[in-house]
């Protein structure tokens, strides 16, 4: 896999529908560990709850797994997966939080409540695609620097940073198909004496 779409960040939201309180959460996560920490944080803090619905999918292993949590069958945990699955997003876990109102909302009901709590969440999380990427370096002199440092950005390359010492050491990432062409500028701009040194791959959300 060379990307895939996840969350960009921790978010929580509050709906009500018929007095009954709906309190959404998204958290990223990288495992199934995670996401069964994060609900065991959620079911602690809101232990007095009626319902504490949850949704989750990761890459390892390719897992999902949903739970009504003592909702209808198939109100409030699955759709709230459907809500992920269509977004596209994974390595992320959705908790829906229910205080009951007093008033009984259908199934039909259930289940827009529940998908709606879930996608206001991720509206206010953002949606990232997260692009494999080289981890790249390269060292030139003080004299190169202001060119070397605008090529990259120039050819798609974002910096990760650069060390000033007796040279200048620019770090970087960059995605693969991009990296020949800046390889070929560096060269031409410098007389072929500042080279990328490759150092791994990593994912970056890409914007």
């Amino acid at each position: 896999m060379d990307e895939y779409k996840t969350i960009l960040r921790a978010a929580d939201v509050e709906f009500v529908e018929k007095k009954s309180r709906f309190i959404g959460h998204v958290r990223p996560v990288s495992t199934e560990e995670d996401a069964l920490a994060f609900l065991a944080e959620m079911r602690a803090r809101y232990w007095d709850a009626s319902h504490n619905v949850y949704a989750y999918r990761v890459r390892e292993g390719s897992a999902q797994r949903y739970s009504d949590d003592g909702e209808p069958q198939g109100t409030s945990g699955l759709p709230s997966l459907d809500v992920l699955r269509k977004s596209g997003v994974t390595d992320v876990i959705a908790v829906v939080t229910r205080y009951f109102g007093g008033t009984l909302l259908g199934a039909g009901g259930l289940v827009r409540a529940y998908s709606h709590t879930v996608s206001l969440a991720l509206q206010q999380a953002g949606i990232a695609v997260m692009r494999v990427c080289t981890l790249a370096q390269l060292t030139c002199s003080y004299s190169q620097y202001g060119r070397v440092a605008a090529l990259i950005p120039e050819h798609g390359g974002v910096s990760d940073g650069d060390e000033f010492g007796e040279n200048v050491v620019l770090r970087f990432h960059i995605v693969p198909e991009a990296l020949p062409r800046l390889q070929t500028a560096l060269a031409d701009a410098t007389c072929g004496q500042c080279a990328v040194e490759t150092l791994g791959e990593q994912f970056f959300a890409m914007t």
